[in-house]
């Protein structure tokens, strides 16, 4: 019998079908390699919130965060917008830390803003919302980490000692 307490798979709610269908592999690859602009809807202000240290590894990786909250001007050095509409340049990714019945409204104004995908973070699930940005064109992700699948396929999970279900013989350059 298998160990399924290393099946990363189980963190997700969601059916196989659905996983496949939003949780594709080659969709996660796709949208970390094309990605360089990423608006964070709901990023804290707070430090130890995880939308906050998500904001920070990316900013480390190299991608251009633009913080998405109503109420501060400025996180993590960069510019913060009230909402995506506010944004006066296309992102590549609008990756959502809100609840779920607030993903609607935020992919329409992301269609409008031009970006490419829509990426919603752990738990955080809206098939409505999902299937809007699908039929305008836009890569979905949901319910997943984009700290996590950035580390998971670039390497750096191995070396933490986490199962990322990825067996290669590449090291990362260090």
């Amino acid at each position: 019998m298998a160990n399924l307490t290393c099946d990363i798979r189980l963190n997700s709610k969601l059916t196989p079908e659905q996983r496949e269908r939003y949780q594709n592999i080659q969709t996660v690859q796709d949208i970390l390699k094309s990605s360089k602009t990423i608006a964070i809807v709901g990023l804290s202000t707070e430090s130890t919130k995880a939308s906050n240290m998500v904001a920070s590894y990316l900013q480390d990786e190299g991608f251009t965060i633009v913080p998405v909250h109503p109420k501060a001007s400025e996180i993590l050095g960069e510019k913060c917008y009230p909402s995506v509409a506010d944004i006066p340049f296309p992102v590549d990714l609008v990756d959502i830390f809100r609840p779920p019945h607030e993903i609607p409204e935020i992919v329409e104004q992301s269609i409008k803003n031009g970006a490419k995908a829509i990426w919603t973070q752990l738990k955080i699930v809206n098939f409505e919302g999902a299937d809007l940005a699908q039929a305008h064109g836009l890569n979905v992700v949901l319910d997943k980490c984009i700290k996590m699948e950035h580390g998971r396929f670039g390497g750096m999970l191995h070396w933490a000692g986490m199962n990322t279900e990825l067996i290669s013989a590449k090291r990362r350059a260090v």
